[in-house]
C-alpha cells in the first residue's frame, strides 16, 4: 500500500489512487517512444526496496521476480535511482556489459530506458519503457526527451497527489507522500478501434409470416422503413439465393424449439453499380402474445467481424491458438485441438504448459517469455508423447500472442523432449527450426544467486528462497528446516495447513522422514505423486499436496537442514529441473550458513552495544528525559555513539557523543569517553573543562579515531543551561509556542584532532514546556543530500508534533532515520523536555 496515511485517502476516495497519477504518463512514454512495455517502480515506505507499482504492456507474472528489488542491487532500476540519472540500454549486449546478472536472469534482447522519478526534489521511484531491440531504431535523445518529458508530467501528478493526503499538509507534503509496498497494478495499453458491430432488433409474426423491425435492423438488410411493407417476400428479395434456406430454416427452428441460435444468412448491399454480400446473424426466442400470437423476438447481428475470422481459422491447415497476456489460452482452432491432444474446455483459461504434461518444461515456457518480452517471434519444435514431431510459432502483441501450430518433421540428431529455435529468427519452415535453445530453468539458478547475495539475515535468507522457488517453479508449499543440537526446527513455513508442520518439530536425525533423509544421505528426493511418496515411507501424513521434492541443504561439505517444496497437482520433474533445484539447495544452504554466522555475530555486537550504553536514565525533578538508539544497517550494527545524562554538583549534564567507525574498537573508544566524561562531570567540573579534559585525554589515547560531542548542564531549578560544543550537529530546542530552532552553538572542534584546543561556553534558558533534542548525525545525513536539508527536516518533524508523551516524540523523530534505504550510520537521540505536562506540549 502507499505511504503512511494513503491507505485511508484511497479507501475515502477510490478514484484518487496512487497508480491513478501514473498511468496515463506511463503509456505516453511507451507510445513516443515506440516501445511495447512499460513498468514504474517506487521506493518502498523503508526505502530498502524499490517496488513495481505500475506495469503496462508486459505481463505482471514474466516480472514476478523483479516486483522487488533492492535500492543497492546491481540492477538497472535500481541504479538509474541511486545515481538520479537517466540509463539507456539499446540492446542485450549494452545490458550484458553493464548488468551481467540481470542479463543472465533475463536472457533475451530488447531495449530499455530507465528516468528517475522526481517529486518535490527527491527521488521516488523510476519509470522504465522497454522497446524492440530488432525493429526501427530510436534515436537516444528522442528516447530521453520522451521520458524526461512523462517524467515531468508524473512529478506534477504525484505531488498534487500527495499534498491531497490527510495530514500531509505543510511544507514536507511531498517528501513523506509517495511511497508503496502493495502488488503491482496492470494498466493495458489502448487497443486499436474496430469497426463496431452493428445490431438491430426485429418482431417476427410466425402467425401472419410478417417482419417489423427498428431503423438499425431495416439498415441491415438494406431496406428503407417507407418503402417496407412487412411482408417476409420483401425480407426474402434481399437475401443471397443460395443462403434462402437457412432464412426460412429459422422459421421452423422456432416453431419447434421456441428459439433460434445463430442462424447466418447474407444480404446484398448494393455499392455503386456492384453488388456485395454482407454476413447477418439471427438470434431470437419466441414470445406468445395476446390472442395467441407467436412473435419471434430477437436480434439481427452484423456479422462481418469476429464471426469471419473466427471461421476462416477454421480452415486452416495448421492449428491456431492465442493467448492472453499472461500466457492463457483464450482461443484454439480444432486442428490446433486435435495436434495438441485436447479439448478447448480442457485449455480454455490455463497455461498449455501446466495442461499438456509434455509441455511441461520450463524451456517451453521460457519461449513464451522470450517473445512477450522481446515482440519478436519465435518458434521451436516439440516431440509430442506419440513421437510426433510439431513445430511452433509465436507471434507477440502488447496485448497478447497468437500461435501457430503443424507437424513436422524431426531434424537430423534432435534429442527427443527436447526445444528447438531456428537461427536467425523466425522459422517459416520446418526445416529451419535446427539450433538448440538455452536451457529455461538456468535462469531461475542465477537469479536466486543473485537476489541470496542482498541477503543478510536467516530470516531474509528464508524469505528470498520462498520468494524464488514458490513462483519459479509453480510449487505452492515450502518449509525450510534447520539442524539444532542433533534436531529439525522448522524456520520458515508458506502454505500449509495451520498447525501441520506441528508433529515435525524437532524430530531427530534417525526419524524415518523424507526431509531427514535428503540431509543425512546428502541426496535430493522426487516424488511425483502422492503413491510414491506414501509406498516409501508408509504412514507418513500427508496434506492436500500431490508432488514433492526434499533438498538438502550442504553448505562446504556442512549439513545446515532441509527444503521441502510441495506441488498442488502431479508434477514431472525433467533432469533439468531436478539439476536446478538440487543447485538452488546448494545456494540456499550457502546464504543460511553466512546468514547464521552473521546474527550470531549481530547478537554479541548488540549485547556489547547495549552494555556500554546506560540502561535506564536517572528521573531528575521538573525533566523528562528520554534516549534512542538505531544501529545502522551494515556491519555488525555496532559503532561509537552515546548518550547520557549525569547528575553533577551544579545540576544535570545532558550529554551525546559520537566516534567515527562502525567497529569493535570504536565501541571500546566511545565506552572508554563515556567513562571519561562522566568522571569528569561527576566530580563538578565545568562543562568546558570536562570537554578540554576529554578531548585531551582521546588525544593521548593514539587510537587514530576522532570524536564529536555536545554537552549541556541544566539547572533544573531555574533552567539555566551551559552548552559546549566540539565538532558536533547542533541541538534544536522547541519553545513552549511551538517555534523550533537550531541553536547557533559557536564550538571547538572535533575531540582528539587538537590537544590543546579551546571549546567556547554558551548560556541558555530553557522556558517551562521547551524541549531539547540531542542527536547524533546518523539521524540528519541522507545519501545525496546536505546535512543542513536533514536538520531542518527533523526540525519541521520536531516543530509540527502533537504528542503529549515524551516517549511517542522520541520515536517520531528516530523514524526520521529509518526513512533512508542504506543507513550504514548509527543513530543516537537524547530527548529532554524541561517542566512539561500533558498539554503544555499542544
Amino acid at each position: 500500500m502507499p505511504g503512511q496515511g494513503a491507505g485511508e485517502f484511497r479507501s475515502a476516495h477510490p478514484e484518487r489512487r496512487l497508480e491513478d497519477a501514473l498511468a496515463a504518463p506511463v503509456v505516453a512514454a511507451i507510445q513516443s517512444t515506440g516501445g511495447y512495455g512499460g513498468l514504474v517502480y517506487l521506493r518502498s515506505r523503508d526505502r530498502r526496496s524499490l517496488v513495481l507499482c505500475v506495469v503496462c504492456g508486459v505481463p505482471r507474472s514474466l516480472l514476478r521476480p523483479w516486483w522487488r528489488v533492492p535500492v543497492g542491487g546491481a540492477l538497472p532500476m535500481s541504479e538509474a535511482y541511486r545515481r538520479g540519472e537517466d540509463l539507456w540500454l539499446p540492446d542485450e549486449r549494452a545490458a550484458m556489459l553493464r548488468f551481467p546478472q540481470f542479463t543472465a536472469a533475463l536472457p533475451y534482447s530488447f531495449a530499455h530506458a530507465y528516468h528517475p522519478v522526481r517529486v518535490g526534489g527527491e527521488d521516488v521511484g523510476v519509470l522504465a519503457v522497454l522497446r524492440s531491440a530488432t525493429r526501427e531504431p530510436v534515436d537516444e535523445l528522442a528516447v530521453r526527451e520522451a521520458l524526461r518529458e512523462a517524467g515531468r508530467d508524473m512529478e506534477e501528478r504525484l505531488t498534487d497527489f500527495a499534498r491531497r493526503m490527510p495530514g500531509r499538509e505543510g511544507p514536507d507534503a511531498v517528501a513523506y507522500g509517495i511511497d508503496y509496498d502493495d502488488q503491482p497494478v496492470n494498466v493495458r495499453l489502448p487497443t486499436p478501434s474496430v469497426r463496431a458491430v452493428e445490431v438491430g432488433i426485429i418482431e417476427w409474426d410466425l402467425d401472419s409470416d410478417r417482419w417489423s423491425g427498428d431503423d438499425d435492423a431495416l439498415s441491415l438488410l438494406g431496406i428503407r422503413r417507407e418503402e417496407f411493407d412487412g411482408t417476409m417476400a420483401e425480407v426474402e428479395d434481399r437475401v443471397s439465393p443460395d443462403d434462402l434456406y437457412e432464412l426460412r430454416a429459422s422459421r421452423r427452428e422456432a416453431e419447434e424449439t421456441g428459439q433460434v441460435r445463430a442462424r447466418h444468412f447474407r444480404v446484398m448491399d448494393e455499392e455503386d453499380t456492384r453488388v456485395r454480400y454482407r454476413p447477418l446473424e439471427l438470434w431470437g426466442h419466441v414470445v406468445r402474445m395476446e390472442g395467441a400470437a407467436r412473435i419471434l423476438v430477437g436480434a439481427l447481428v452484423d456479422a462481418a467481424g469476429g464471426l469471419t475470422a473466427a471461421e476462416a481459422a477454421e480452415r486452416l491447415p495448421d492449428g491456431l491458438f492465442s493467448l492472453d497476456q499472461d500466457g492463457r489460452v483464450i482461443y484454439a482452432n480444432r486442428r490446433c485441438q486435435e495436434l495438441l491432444g485436447s479439448e478447448l474446455e480442457q485449455l480454455l483459461g490455463h497455461y498449455p504448459w501446466e495442461v499438456l504434461t509434455w509441455l511441461h518444461d520450463p524451456a517451453y515456457e521460457d519461449r513464451y517469455r522470450a517473445a512477450m518480452l522481446t515482440q519478436e517471434p519465435v518458434s521451436y519444435m516439440v516431440r509430442d508423447p506419440d513421437g510426433v514431431w510439431l513445430g511452433f510459432v509465436l507471434y507477440p502483441g502488447v496485448h497478447g500472442l497468437t500461435g501457430r501450430v503443424f507437424r513436422t518433421n524431426a531434424p537430423a540428431g534432435a534429442e527427443p523432449g527436447r526445444t528447438l529455435a531456428p537461427v536467425g529468427g523466425v522459422a517459416g519452415a520446418p526445416s529451419e527450426l535446427v539450433a538448440p535453445t538455452r536451457a529455461g530453468a538456468l535462469y531461475h539458478v542465477v537469479q536466486m544467486a543473485s537476489v541470496l547475495t542482498e541477503a543478510v539475515t536467516v530470516r531474509d535468507v528464508c524469505r528470498a528462497v520462498a520468494e524464488q522457488l514458490l513462483p519459479g517453479f509453480g510449487a505452492q508449499e515450502i518449509a525450510l528446516y534447520t539442524i539444532r543440537e542433533g534436531r529439525m526446527y522448522l524456520l520458515w513455513e508458506s502454505g500449509y495447513p495451520e498447525h501441520f508442520l506441528d508433529a515435525f518439530e524437532g524430530v531427530p536425525l534417525d526419524a524415518n522422514l523424507p526431509g531427514v533423509h535428503a540431509l543425512t544421505t546428502r541426496l535430493p528426493l522426487f516424488f511425483e505423486s502422492p503413491e510414491a511418496l506414501v509406498n516409501a515411507y508408509p504412514g507418513l501424513a500427508l496434506d492436500t499436496m500431490r508432488a514433492w521434492s526434499f533438498l538438502p541443504l550442504i553448505a562446504s561439505g556442512h549439513p545446515v537442514g532441509s527444503c521441502i517444496l510441495g506441488w498442488s497437482t502431479p508434477h514431472r520433474f525433467t533432469p533439468e529441473e531436478r539439476s536446478a533445484l538440487t543447485a538452488l539447495g546448494g545456494l540456499a544452504a550457502q546464504a543460511m550458513e553466512r546468514a547464521r554466522l552473521y546474527d550470531a555475530e549481530s547478537a554479541v555486537a548488540r549485547g556489547l552495544q547495549e552494555g556500554l550504553l546506560p540502561h535506564r536514565l536517572p528521573a531528575i525533578e521538573r525533566m523528562r528525559t528520554t534516549g534512542r538508539y538505531l544501529p545502522g544497517t551494515q556491519g555488525m550494527a555496532i559503532g561509537g555513539d552515546w548518550y547520557d545524562v549525569i547528575r553533577t554538583g551544579r545540576g544535570v549534564a545532558l550529554v551525546i557523543g559520537d566516534v567515527e567507525g562502525h567497529s569493535v574498537g570504536a565501541a571500546a573508544v566511545m565506552g572508554q569517553l563515556r567513562s571519561a566524561v562522566h568522571a569528569f562531570a561527576a566530580s563538578g567540573r565545568p562543562p568546558q573543562e570536562v570537554i578540554t579534559h576529554t578531548n585531551r585525554l582521546l588525544a593521548e589515547l593514539e587510537t587514530d579515531v576522532f570524536a564529536t560531542c555536545c554537552y549541556i548542564e541544566l539547572e533544573p531549578a531555574t533552567g539555566r543551561a551551559l552548552a559546549v560544543r566540539a565538532g558536533h550537529p547542533p541541538p534544536l530546542l522547541r519553545h513552549p509556542d511551538g517555534r523550533t530552532e537550531s541553536l547557533d552553538l559557536p564550538g571547538g572542534v572535533m575531540l582528539g584532532v587538537q590537544p590543546d584546543a579551546v571549546y567556547p561556553v554558551t548560556a541558555l534558558t530553557l522556558a517551562s514546556g521547551s524541549v531539547l533534542a540531542l542527536y547524533t548525525d546518523g539521524l540528519v545525513e541522507t545519501p545525496g543530500s546536505d546535512i543542513e536539508t536533514g536538520i531542518e527536516e527533523v526540525r519541521l518533524r520536531l516543530a509540527h508534533s502533537r504528542t503529549d508523551s515524551v516517549e511517542e516524540l522520541a520515536d517520531q523523530l528516530i523514524r526520521t532515520a529509518r526513512r533512508t534505504e542504506d543507513r550504514p550510520d548509527d543513530v543516537a537521540l537524547l530527548l529532554t523536555a524541561y517542566d512539561w505536562a500533558p498539554g503544555n506540549g499542544t
